[in-house]
């Protein structure tokens, strides 16, 4: 029976995986903390992995245009699932409620989460793309 390294155990787990956002620990059971630290940082450089911030990891593809990778779901969506695995309860924000509600006509421009009461302070973002929270 072969042994396989951390490295190789992070793609099969990135493959066999439906979801789309990791935090670090979620990783935790492959290796010790540095060893999981160098298979991310290897994977987020062979471009299977983008960082989305301190901690949390989305699945990448190579973008059309540019051809580096990127996010294989929108920034909101990162927050979200993010925002509910360190156990935060969130929504889109208000501007991209009316419009999914069909209040309003005008697409949302900027990626913005509702966190209710909340206290959320983490960045999350891609590039120079950042999330912005708000308060309800």
């Amino acid at each position: 029976m072969p042994k396989f390294t951390v490295e190789e155990r992070l793609d099969q787990s990135l493959k066999r995986s439906k979801a789309n956002v990791f935090l670090r620990k979620d990783f935790d059971k492959l290796g010790g903390y540095d060893q999981v630290g160098r298979a991310l940082r290897e994977a987020t450089k062979k471009g299977k992995l983008v960082k989305a911030g301190y901690g949390v990891y989305v699945k990448a593809r190579e973008s059309s245009i540019s051809g580096k990778p990127v996010p294989v779901i929108s920034l909101v969506e990162v927050g979200l699932q993010a925002l509910e695995k360190l156990g935060v309860k969130a929504d889109v924000g208000s501007s991209a409620r009316a419009y999914r509600d069909g209040t309003s006509t005008q697409v949302p421009m900027a990626a913005v989460v509702s966190v209710g009461k909340a206290r959320v302070s983490r960045r999350l973002g891609f590039g120079n793309k950042t999330i912005r929270y708000e308060k309800t």
